[in-house]
């Protein structure tokens, strides 16, 4: 490993940290990244890429955050 791979912190949808973490399988960050997470990525800054693509997708991007997610209720 480099330490240009392992220089930040990604961001990856919570239900899939805590998936992963039960079965040890690897996840996929935003940017594409795929990894088995095993460190504290608050010691680590955050992926620019991962950054820029989370502040794209705006307040939309987790409707279950608006009260208009999966199971109807407000």
């Amino acid at each position: 490993m480099t330490a240009t791979t392992e220089s930040y912190a990604h961001y990856v949808q919570k239900e899939k940290i805590m998936e992963s973490a039960l079965s040890g399988s690897p996840v996929v960050a935003l940017c594409g990244k795929v990894w088995v997470p095993g460190r504290d990525p608050k010691k680590y800054p955050v992926c620019p890429m991962c950054k820029e693509i989370f502040e794209g997708m705006g307040a939309g991007g987790d409707k279950d955050k608006d009260g208009k997610g999966g199971d109807g209720k407000k």
